[in-house]
């Protein structure tokens, strides 16, 4: 990371939002996550690295309780979210979630996939949710496409549509799961950029990623995790120049030269 970029995470580092404690998931005899500590503070960009199968998505999925942890603790700012009192749907309201696979409604139109959500979940009248939606898909260099079904937009348009709709519930931390991955080059390209802005603008943010120049720029904090651990964190540049773990070292070793 630059200087520049450094500094800029100095200031955006907070209190911690996020909050995990020896985090378990299995499924079945399959055990996924082996226990899992990890602090997400406001304002800060995560990026978490790690091979296929290391358990990178289902931690994701477990912080948004779209899967039931086995073990351990979640919270969120200072509510504890894994306890069974907790109304899941409220804290969901501040939290954003971005899928490989867009996730749209196929039947509607850009601006009305980032409506409805609005709608269910916040409870905004029509008309507010109409402006907000123009207004986020125009942050998300879409404003000519609103009107558009997801059939008759690419890719990387239909998953900036994801981010807007996600970004139109004023959430607290956003979750980005491998957003590119489904993507050609060319179209990851305009997806990143919209995430980068995003960071410059100091939102909180988990990403799992593959991109390895875009983890570079983008975190503030990388978390290496396989086999269900986290073998390795700490600053973007230290990890990245300078990672103390075999394993981590011979992931990154892969990326030399990109």
């Amino acid at each position: 990371m630059s200087e520049e970029s450094t500094n800029a995470a100095d200031v955006r580092v907070g209190e911690p939002v996020v909050r995990i404690e020896g985090l378990r998931k299995s499924f079945g005899d399959n055990v996924v996550l082996r226990g899992i500590d990890l602090e997400v503070q406001r304002g800060e960009v995560v990026v978490i690295l790690g091979p296929s199968g290391s358990g990178k998505s289902t931690l994701l999925r477990c912080v948004n309780l779209l899967e039931t942890p086995t073990d351990g603790r979640i919270f969120f700012e200072d509510t504890e979210i894994t306890a069974k009192k907790t109304d899941i749907n409220k804290v969901r309201a501040k939290v954003g979630m971005v899928f490989q696979n867009f996730n749209l409604f196929p039947h509607l139109t850009a601006k009305k996939n980032v409506m409805l959500a609005q709608q269910k979940v916040l409870h905004r009248a029509k008309e507010e949710a109409e402006k907000v939606a123009v207004e986020q898909l125009t942050r998300v260099g879409l404003a000519d496409r609103v009107d558009y079904k997801p059939s008759e937009l690419s890719g990387g348009q239909q998953q900036r549509v994801a981010i807007a709709r996600a970004l139109a519930l004023d959430p607290d931390v956003l979750f980005f799961d491998e957003p590119t991955s489904a993507l050609d080059p060319e179209l990851t390209k305009d997806v990143l950029k919209v995430i980068r802005d995003l960071a410059a603008e100091n939102m909180t943010m988990v990403i799992v990623t593959h991109e390895m120049n875009f983890a570079r720029d983008v975190a503030d904090h990388i978390v290496f995790m396989d086999g269900g651990v986290i073998v390795e964190e700490g600053p973007a540049e230290q990890l990245i120049n300078n990672p103390q773990h075999q394993r981590t070292q011979a992931f990154l070793a892969k990326f030399e030269g990109e």
